[in-house]
């Protein structure tokens, strides 16, 4: 027997709004940034609100990537909650990743940003989310993270 090949369906489409970072300087871990994460939206397999709360924990590695680990909630017209948490990694050439931090426009295809999407919920409607491995392609604005979520199938 042959396992399946996966492939990717899109799923759904987030706009984060960010608010100011926080610059934590150099600790044991690493250059350590804080980026709070103040609202925005979920269109697609779902549709949700992004409430104010969460954010983005970076480490700037050594060699210019940054590490992403969010973790924020959303919550649907019904009421019901999902926790999202991304991993993954945000890596280009020294000056693109420098024009990102300053918010200056810079075309997507000029750095990898590549996360993970781990969704969590107690909506019986919204179980697949639970169910399924989900990937994403980001954007970074200056105010906001645009990603394109996909469903390995």
């Amino acid at each position: 027997m042959t396992a399946p090949t996966p492939a990717l369906e899109h799923a759904f489409d987030v706009e984060v709004h960010l608010g100011p970072l926080e610059d934590h300087g150099v600790t044991r871990a690493g250059h350590r940034r804080v980026v709070p994460i103040v609202g925005g939206r979920v269109r697609g397999l779902f549709e949700a609100e992004i409430l104010p709360g969460g954010a983005d924990w970076q480490l700037v590695r050594a060699d210019g990537a940054i590490e992403i680990d969010t973790r924020y909630s959303a919550r649907t017209a019904d009421g019901e909650h999902v926790y999202l948490r991304t991993f993954g990694v945000r890596s280009g050439p020294p000056e693109v990743l420098a024009a990102l931090l300053r918010g200056d426009p810079v075309d997507p295809s000029e750095y990898y940003f590549r996360i993970g999407v781990h969704l969590e919920t107690s909506a019986p409607r919204l179980a697949l989310l639970e169910q399924s491995v989900f990937v994403a392609s980001a954007i970074r604005a200056a105010d906001r993270v645009r990603y394109t979520a996909y469903r390995v199938t």
